[in-house]
């Protein structure tokens, strides 16, 4: 019996340590992330000017799955309290979401500021602070000023200039309160999606080009804005400004030489066009996937390389531009120089690298056609990115799971997938990855681009047909916000109520 006890006592004991090794640090940053046109709604509410995804969804709503549109969405621009009343609920350490520059300066520029636009933002702002709630500013998600637009947008390089301009008036307007700036979220999104391609505003489909010089003009506007703010605002204000990429795990599908080079090429394309300027040592865009650019467009008898290059000028001011690394991370695929090839139009991006990708069929779907849960895909990723650029700081700015509208409540799937990416974010953490926050996506239900709302991605769902949008969690809201009161993944955790208690000392 003594021994029976002994051992059960052993037991326990190294449960107890297991998990202590397991437990997030304290001061490790949990938090949920949002975007302004896919939650705000008020789309032309008082001065607001008009942005690509207005002119896009107004003028070709074919174009959006259910032909929806975010002129309302969650409506938070009226609801902004009862936003942070459910980051109150979760437990939330800070808050990343985006600023539309078209509300805080209609027509683009600088000249003309929106005093209703400012209100709105600090307003919101205050209100997360009143409960300690840390707010992680982006810039620019997608919703580029149409007046900008009009004039080539990232097309166009006076873009960096416009760009500078804007965010040194939010510098001025939020920096005494705001220290966590981040200039672009997910550039791969923006110009391949948005001007190599159809996928994403503006649709401007410039496959041979569009990718690669939006690419330059996205850097240089990022490092014009980071060193606006290290110049001339952290010497006061004191916070830190970096970008954030979307970098989802390309591993070989084969020990082969020929598929390791692929799956280089893949990074490249997809991350390494933005990450190399910015955080490598040489600088400017990757040696490979420039000199295939350079060949092919001299052999489809163009004049010079479909991809530009950096000034030694440029390539400095890049260099080094970002006090950390934002990463959205969801998935990965196993990538091929032979197999599994997508037919793609010539020239582009995709057709330049030709690689093939590939995700293995046991791995869990969800909603969204691109979406699997890739086993230790955060960790692959985030320590590659470590070893191969220094050991940057890192916050993973978005990470999440899509359902469709009827799974309702019980997102069991979504549960099973933040436990899996939160005990690889373990892992990195172990193997002295400097990662120093995680922000789930999303806090809420909201407009998902080109799927309008047929697909989900909330801690809690939306309403959106109810005129006060009303907000409702489900299973996995509780779930993160037991991982956050607790600081460690219990996989057997369930929870016993459907009522969110606020915690007011919070």
């Amino acid at each position: 019996m003594k021994l029976l006890v002994l051992l059960s006592l052993v037991a326990v004991t190294c449960q107890a340590s297991s998990r202590h090794e397991r437990r997030f640090p304290d001061d490790f940053l949990f938090g949920t992330a949002t975007a302004s046109y896919q939650i705000e709604g008020g789309w032309n509410a008082d001065d607001k000017g008009e942005n690509i995804w207005d002119r896009m969804t107004h003028t070709n709503p074919d174009v959006i799955k259910d032909r929806s549109n975010g002129d309302v969405a969650a409506d938070t621009y009226n609801n902004y309290k009862r936003d942070v009343e459910m980051m109150r609920e979760l437990g939330l350490d800070a808050y990343r979401f985006s600023l539309s520059w078209s509300r805080i300066l209609p027509n683009g520029l600088s000249n003309k500021v929106s005093e209703a636009g400012v209100n709105f933002y600090n307003n919101y702002i205050d209100e997360m602070l009143k409960y300690n709630i840390t707010p992680m500013v982006t810039l620019y998600h997608w919703d580029l000023p149409q007046k900008l637009q009009d004039l080539g947008g990232f097309i166009n390089p006076n873009i960096a200039d416009w760009f500078e301009d804007y965010a040194r008036v939010v510098y001025e307007k939020f920096g005494d309160r705001v220290k966590h700036w981040i200039t672009f979220n997910e550039p791969r999104e923006v110009c391949y999606q948005g001007y190599g391609d159809v996928t994403k505003a503006p649709i401007l489909n410039a496959t041979d080009v569009g990718t690669y010089h939006c690419a330059k003009h996205l850097v240089l506007a990022h490092a014009k804005a980071y060193h606006a703010y290290a110049n001339d605002f952290k010497p006061t204000q004191g916070g830190v400004c970096g970008i954030t990429i979307s970098v989802n795990w390309m591993g070989p599908l084969t020990d082969t030489e020929e598929d390791k080079f692929a799956a280089e090429l893949k990074r490249q394309a997809d991350w390494g066009l933005w990450a190399e300027p910015i955080f490598s040592e040489e600088g400017g865009f990757p040696k490979e996937i420039s000199e295939i650019v350079a060949r092919k467009s001299a052999e489809q008898g163009y004049s010079q390389s479909r991809i530009p290059v950096f000034t030694d000028q440029e390539r400095e001011l890049a260099r080094g531009s970002s006090d950390f690394f934002g990463v959205n991370h969801y998935t990965a695929n196993l990538v091929s120089a032979s197999e599994y090839k997508f037919n793609w139009v010539i020239p582009s991006l995709y057709a330049d690298i030709d690689v093939g990708t590939y995700t293995p069929p046991e791995w869990d779907q969800a909603a969204s056609v691109w979406l699997k849960l890739a086993p230790n895909s955060i960790y692959n990723a985030l320590t590659h990115l470590h070893n191969k650029y220094n050991g940057p700081v890192f916050y993973i700015t978005e990470n999440g799971w899509s359902q469709l509208l009827e799974d309702r409540y019980e997102d069991d799937h979504r549960i099973k997938y933040y436990r899996a990416a939160l005990n690889s974010v373990l892992d990195c953490l172990h193997d002295g990855v400097d990662l120093r926050g995680y922000m789930a996506w999303s806090l809420m239900d909201n407009f998902e681009w080109m799927e309008g709302y047929t697909e989900r991605f909330g801690l809690y769902e939306v309403d959106f047909e109810s005129e006060q949008k009303t907000r409702t969690p489900r299973k996995s809201a509780f779930v993160y916000k037991e991982v956050i009161r607790s600081r460690v993944i219990d996989p057997d955790y369930e929870p016993e109520t459907r009522t969110m208690w606020i915690d007011e000392g919070h």
